[in-house]
């Protein structure tokens, strides 16, 4: 529908067009001022952005404080720094005392390939709805994610916001308006369900196009919204379909696979379930993102490839 855009501008742009319509808005990073692609807001709002340096434990305690003082804080860093580094001050100062933070994990899931375990956040989703109050979003594209931004800053609480790291073309036209709680549609079809969150929503819009080449209908359901999630709607998309497949840049352990899971099993729903993703009791493979999701089963064609042989 357009081209493909990188959500850290999406992001900066959203920070700027906030405070241009009065929102008390004050980023804080990591020393992650590249990663983050804030220049733009920093040349304009040079006294908003607070930088702690290589502190991520002091980055969201900050902002805490920061949005306690009656500021909309924002923090702008690495998703698996944010995750490891501050679990702690995520989970006292910003989740326990319900503070009005929005925290974006920037290049999420293994956006950063090469660089291997120490970069990847694959455990993200898990950590997060693990904490009990904290909204849980992850875009699929551009308009998505600005939707999502827009959202964030004007809800009064903890927001955590999954960031891919590449560019991600448009999967929305410019009637698509983001709910909080959506499960979104995308294609309809009777034979298999394929549901992906962030990114991999991509990968099964792709693996269903494939699919119906070779005469497989699939409903491809992409899930933005993992907290609040109507698991209702999750489960009437779900409904009437012989199997269904999960697909996410995240261990399939406590990410989007498990919310499928945990739906289908509480309604009693005995639908054939795969959970694609990082697997059980393993680390994403240190790689070029392409061959990476290749060796995981993760790309449109290992998706197609699984779904042919359920059926």
């Amino acid at each position: 529908m357009s081209n493909a855009e990188h959500l850290a501008n999406v992001m900066v742009q959203a920070f700027i067009d906030a405070v241009e319509r009065g929102v008390d808005l004050v980023p804080v990073v990591a020393d992650s001022t590249s990663t983050a692609k804030i220049a733009p807001f920093v040349k304009q709002f040079p006294d908003r952005l607070v930088n702690v340096g290589i502190a991520e434990q002091s980055m969201v305690g900050t902002a805490a404080g920061l949005a306690l003082g009656g500021k909309v804080a924002v923090t702008c860093n690495a998703a698996p720094f944010l995750v490891s580094r501050a679990n702690e001050q995520i989970k006292v100062d910003v989740c326990y005392n319900n503070t009005n933070v929005k925290l974006f994990g920037l290049n999420a899931g293994a956006s950063y390939g090469p660089l291997a375990s120490t970069h990847h956040a694959i455990d993200d989703l898990a950590i997060m709805r693990g904490f009990g109050n904290i909204q849980i979003f992850a875009p699929s594209s551009p308009r998505e994610c600005r939707q999502i931004i827009d959202y964030a800053l004007g809800y009064q609480g903890p927001v955590y916001i999954r960031m891919d790291g590449k560019a991600l073309p448009e999967l929305h036209d410019e009637s698509y308006r983001f709910t909080p709680g959506a499960v979104v549609t995308l294609r309809e079809g009777g034979d298999l369900a394929l549901v992906a969150t962030g990114s991999t929503v991509h990968e099964i819009v792709d693996a269903a196009a494939m699919l119906a080449d070779s005469g497989i209908q699939a409903t491809v359901i992409s899930v933005p919204s993992i907290r609040p999630c109507d698991t209702r709607a999750l489960l009437a998309a779900l409904k009437g379909c012989r199997a269904a497949i999960s697909v996410e840049e995240h261990n399939v352990n406590g990410g989007l696979g498990s919310l499928v899971a945990e739906t289908l099993a509480e309604a009693g729903e005995g639908i054939v379930l795969r959970r694609l993703g990082i697997p059980d009791g393993e680390y994403a493979a240190a790689a070029d993102r392409g061959w990476l999701r290749q060796h995981h089963g993760l790309d449109a064609k290992s998706i197609a490839a699984l779904a042919q042989s359920l059926l």
